[in-house]
């Protein structure tokens, strides 16, 4: 992570740290009168909530999403909008001992020298996989624009790992 910001006609704007009280997203140049409910959001987030597989970090958050501003009686208002999931499981203290042993493979040695010494190292903080919650917040919402104002419709998928290839399959079978 460069900044804590991300394009041009819309712009998301991440925030918080893995074991700071929130995480969360503004996503600037939405334009006025979209349909946007929490529920438009959550099902993206339940997507990609920890603790649902033994190859994912065993973290349990509930990962539930609430918009803050930006949404008036189920519409945008034009306005940023403010979206957050609190932090509930987080355990820092196994984390002091890593104030100035760097973890092998992780961001922490890099944000100490970027940080000056200031950063913070609970969970990797900022460069947590923490932080790809603000990231699908922003995308469910952008997910939505696109679809509403073009028709257009996305969808992800991971078709192989190695030498191991998925079958070819219909997309609205996913």
């Amino acid at each position: 992570v460069v900044g804590s910001s991300i394009g041009h006609n819309l712009v998301l704007t991440s925030f918080g740290e893995s074991h700071g009280k929130c995480v969360g997203a503004v996503l600037d140049g939405c334009p006025a009168g979209l349909e946007l409910q929490e529920k438009d959001i959550q099902k993206m987030l339940d997507l990609r909530r920890p603790g649902q597989s033994l190859v994912s970090t065993q973290r349990k958050e509930g990962d539930i999403v609430e918009i803050l501003s930006g949404v008036f009686r189920g519409y945008t208002t034009g306005a940023p909008i403010t979206t957050i999931i609190w932090n509930k499981d987080h355990d820092s203290k196994s984390y002091d001992k890593l104030r100035t042993a760097m973890r092998p493979g992780h961001s922490d040695y890099p944000a100490f020298v970027k940080y000056k010494k200031f950063n913070d190292h609970r969970g990797g903080g900022r460069f947590s996989g923490r932080l790809t919650a603000t990231h699908v917040m922003g995308g469910a919402i952008a997910r939505k624009l696109l679809k509403v104002t073009l028709g257009i419709e996305t969808n992800a998928y991971t078709c192989q790992i190695g030498k191991i290839k998925m079958k070819n399959q219909a997309t609205s079978q996913m």
